[in-house]
């Protein structure tokens, strides 16, 4: 028993809220994961794993001389590339209920007016990076390809490792990804007040430069895929100022409409 000068236990109560949401986020990644894991059998049954990855090699098969074939210089690599593959068609496909809930999560100790951010951005940032990878494979691949093999001498034959190409395609198809969040990272440093909307114009000139140097990095060594990573990210900086601009607007708290005001 306390005494009466006992001081009251600051902690006391707060074990319980710590564990519910202990117990909550449980709850969330489990969800997520039953989602990744119903996509993965789906798609395990329909297209398979195999046609998954003919699909994900088309467009370099396409551009490969006569005869030219992907290889597999590993005797599991023919069973495990493929699982990787539908595993990471599965996350893709899984990806609106995982950020939802990561959002569900969150949400509640959100203000209004931050969930009036957090969530276009959470579903902007998802449809952006499913932009980039669908124009690297659809427009990028392609192109790189095709440069790629015209510089091939006539004596070599194409026979590239299946393991090899899914390591390039991974990079790539995170490098166009995140290259396409360009607009998202713009508006949340806007938003938080880390840079004025005049400073990220006046920033402008050095960001093709970074944009530049960012595509040399992440990309392999040709221009055109240099190009493809650089021009988007420099087109999607302006789209990011002028929709850093909309979210301030329509996104401020209450007190600061009235210190505007």
């Amino acid at each position: 028993m306390s005494g009466p000068g006992d001081k009251p236990d600051e902690m006391e109560g707060t074990e319980q809220p710590f564990v519910s949401h202990l117990i909550e986020l449980r709850d969330r990644l489990i969800r997520a994961c039953i989602a990744i894991g119903v996509c993965f059998g789906v798609l395990m049954i329909w297209p398979g794993s195999a046609q998954l990855y003919d699909l994900l090699a088309q467009p370099l098969v396409e551009h490969l001389p006569k005869g030219g074939m992907l290889i597999a210089t590993s005797v599991i690599s023919p069973f495990l590339v493929p699982l990787k593959i539908t595993l990471m068609a599965a996350f893709m496909l899984a990806l609106p209920v995982v950020l939802y809930q990561v959002w569900a999560f969150v949400a509640p100790g959100l203000y209004t007016h931050e969930k009036k951010l957090v969530l276009p951005l959470v579903i902007s940032s998802t449809l952006l990076f499913f932009l980039g990878v669908a124009f690297c494979y659809f427009f990028v691949f392609g192109k790189v390809f095709t440069f790629i093999q015209s510089f091939a001498p006539k004596s070599v034959s194409a026979m590239p490792d299946i393991e090899a190409y899914l390591s390039f395609v991974l990079t790539m198809f995170i490098a166009f990804g995140a290259a396409f969040e360009v607009p998202i990272a713009v508006v949340v440093l806007a938003r938080l007040g880390v840079v004025s909307i005049q400073k990220l114009k006046e920033f402008r000139a050095y960001f093709v430069v970074l944009a530049f140097i960012i595509a040399a990095i992440l990309t392999p060594p040709d221009v055109v895929s240099q190009l493809s990573l650089a021009i988007p990210m420099v087109l999607l900086y302006e789209v990011g100022i002028i929709a850093a601009g909309v979210f301030i607007k329509h996104t401020q708290a209450p007190a600061e409409d009235t210190t505007s005001a």
